[in-house]
């Protein structure tokens, strides 16, 4: 496949679904108030860009606040996990435990302690991404070939200096796997909140347009966090090239 129409593909792609989009509202004659037209839906994005811009602005500065408390804390704990069988044995159950409670019914508890804002916002994103990271960190940590830290140790190497020069780096392929997904949990975790209890953000914009029978403005809300939804997306995979690339080039330090 010619290297530029591979490149457009996912551009044509979304024209494309917009365009079946339109037809379909078109063509079955279905009503705005049901599904608007993706049309009407750009035409209100433009009209009301300067709104839907200020409430996009708190829901990435809501999700960027709890993808980063996640990233930090969520990472580790995922080296402790995987470099410590005790502490993997001890605490895993409850991990597991915690990630099968809903978060949507954690919110109203959240609100009550800290009250309505961004707080519960950034708290329930960073829940909602904690797991995935603690999860694939752990894995790739515990990854490493007993064989390989054996020939390690028998070469002075520590327990430290392995998980430092060998593990960390070669479990950076499963962190930026589970990072790639935690961004978009963060987002859905910083819509629930706004969406149960806030007072501005993109789910507390979209709860109000449905409210008073706006979709287009509803829809517009979805277009603008799906595409800072994917911006996250792309940035997260270009970091991780960048790193990914230079932590292969330092592992053969250890040995030294």
């Amino acid at each position: 496949m010619n290297k530029s129409l591979y490149q457009a593909l996912p551009w044509l792609v979304i024209v494309g679904m917009f365009v079946l989009w339109e037809l379909i509202v078109y063509v079955f004659s279905i009503p705005s108030f049901f599904l608007p037209p993706p049309s009407a839906v750009f035409v209100t994005l433009w009209t009301q860009l300067g709104p839907i811009t200020e409430h996009a602005l708190i829901t990435l500065y809501e999700t960027l606040g709890g993808f980063v408390l996640a990233t930090v804390i969520g990472t580790a704990l995922g080296v402790a996990l995987g470099a410590s069988p005790l502490v993997h044995h001890s605490t895993y159950p409850m991990l597991i435990g915690f990630n099968t409670v809903p978060k949507s019914a954690l919110v109203p508890i959240i609100v009550m302690w800290f009250g309505i804002g961004v707080v519960p916002a950034i708290i329930t994103s960073f829940m909602i991404s904690f797991f995935p990271i603690v999860v694939n960190v752990a894995t790739g940590i515990a990854t490493v070939e007993p064989e390989l830290r054996d020939v390690l140790r028998s070469l002075g190497a520590s327990k430290r200096v392995i998980l430092w020069k060998v593990s960390i780096p070669r479990s950076l392929p499963y962190l930026f796997a589970a990072l790639k997904v935690a961004i978009t949990f963060a987002f859905v975790g910083a819509i629930v909140s706004e969406i149960i209890a806030a007072n501005s953000g993109i789910g507390h914009l979209t709860a109000v347009a449905s409210a008073q029978l706006e979709p287009e403005l509803a829809f517009a809300g979805l277009l603008v966090i799906s595409a800072m939804g994917v911006a996250m997306f792309v940035v997260m995979e270009r970091v991780e090239r960048k790193t990914t690339r230079r932590s292969v080039h330092g592992v053969g330090v250890v040995t030294g």
